[in-house]
């Protein structure tokens, strides 16, 4: 069975320790061991004394002369004094060897000791962030949150890597949450062109049947009237549903243009908007245009300004300000009406959510996928003093 990461990391950080102390011990041993032979000059300077002596007692010294005489008795000193230096030498070499090998084995346990304990802690600081880090990379996969709060555990490096995988976690998630968003959409789509196609069939006699009995409304009773012009409102009412479903289940296709924002809005502002509400532009002059389908823009811009009148009860101000460079183009549109509970900004652009007793839930939902298929992004915050402002994003045109 294989050891686990960190067990396998600290066997190796005391390998690569225990190696070079166990042969640099192995080296002194063997070097002692030849200098351990240079003891035996001991042995020999014995030798020489003891010829010496045999030398004295053979010799007749009442032959010899006065000076032959001193210089034996100085070879005699000489060769006493040379083993006593031997003597003390050999000694004193066995005391320095022992003294040595001691020093030598306690700093080899003193490297031993102190390479078991780093080798633990480098093995605590390598694998408690891989292991963290495994860690996490099994709660991104099962889309569950990861720590919050910074960590100090291992390198720098390490937490480079966990913000990284922070940053990633959240990509993903977003990802996530756009491809189901994305998913949803396309299945509302889907839902609504066919409610669009299944109303838009009986509507079409239920128009006729209503033009039929408004012709022969003048041989009628009033009751008879009342109810013509019931069936003619509920009969609008479908079809203008019938034509918001039909709009929200087909993305903008055909060939795209170029569309003055700046002036389209201008166009919206003198005729999409009730004569008591005036609206006021502010784009400095400037032509600000983006490549897309005009129709579907059109209809957008006029549902926000549709939107923003009913909001101040047609009556009041709608100010819109563009901007935009090559760094893309931005609309503003603000009202200053009641505006928008903050638990609600979230949820007007999801399809079938209104807050009008009459609404479809499908205009501000069929906004955002006009905007989206432009690549663009629509969000809703409050104006200062009242009121909502719904601000649009594009990005730069691609080369």
């Amino acid at each position: 069975m294989a050891l686990p990461f960190r067990r396998r990391i600290f066997v190796v950080l005391v390998v690569m320790t225990v190696v070079p102390t166990v042969l640099a011990v192995a080296g002194w041993v063997v070097s002692i061991r030849r200098l351990l032979p240079a003891a035996g000059a001991r042995a020999s300077t014995e030798r020489v004394a003891a010829t010496a002596r045999s030398l004295l007692e053979g010799v007749d010294t009442l032959h010899l002369t006065v000076r032959e005489r001193a210089l034996l008795r100085q070879h005699l000193d000489e060769v006493s004094a040379s083993v006593s230096l031997a003597r003390r030498a050999e000694t004193f070499l066995r005391y320095y060897t022992a003294g040595f090998a001691v020093v030598i084995l306690l700093l080899g346990a003193a490297v031993l000791y102190a390479a078991v304990n780093l080798a633990g802690h480098l093995s605590r600081q390598l694998s408690r962030p891989i292991d963290e880090l495994v860690g996490w990379t099994q709660l991104i996969r099962r889309h569950e949150p990861l720590p919050i709060g910074a960590l100090t555990h291992g390198a720098p490096e390490f937490e480079a890597l966990r913000q990284a995988l922070r940053e990633l976690a959240a990509a993903l998630t977003a990802a996530r949450e756009r491809e189901l968003e994305a998913e949803r959409l396309r299945a509302f789509r889907e839902v609504a062109r066919r409610v669009a196609h299944e109303i838009k069939n009986p509507l079409t006699s239920m128009r006729i049947a209503v033009d039929q009995l408004e012709r022969a409304d003048g041989r009628s009773d009033g009751r008879t009237a009342t109810a013509v012009q019931v069936l003619a409102a509920e009969t609008d009412r479908l079809e203008r549903l019938a034509k918001e479903f039909s709009e929200f289940g087909r993305l903008p296709e055909g060939p795209q243009s170029e569309v003055d924002v700046v002036e389209l809005l201008e166009e919206l502002g003198r005729t999409g908007v009730p004569d008591r509400v005036a609206v006021r532009l502010t784009a400095h002059g400037a032509h600000r245009t983006l490549l897309g389908h005009y129709e579907p823009l059109r209809r957008a811009f006029a549902n926000l300004y549709r939107n923003a009148a009913e909001a101040m009860k047609g009556s009041g101000a709608i100010d819109v300000t563009v901007t935009g460079d090559g760094s893309g183009l931005a609309v503003t549109i603000a009202d200053h009406g009641p505006g928008i509970p903050a638990d609600l900004q979230q949820r007007v652009f999801e399809p079938y959510f209104t807050t009008k007793d009459d609404g479809t839930g499908l205009g501000l939902a069929l906004v955002r996928v006009t905007l989206e298929a432009h690549r663009g992004t629509i969000t809703v915050g409050d104006t200062p003093g009242g009121g909502a402002t719904f601000a649009i994003v594009f990005p730069p045109a691609r080369s």
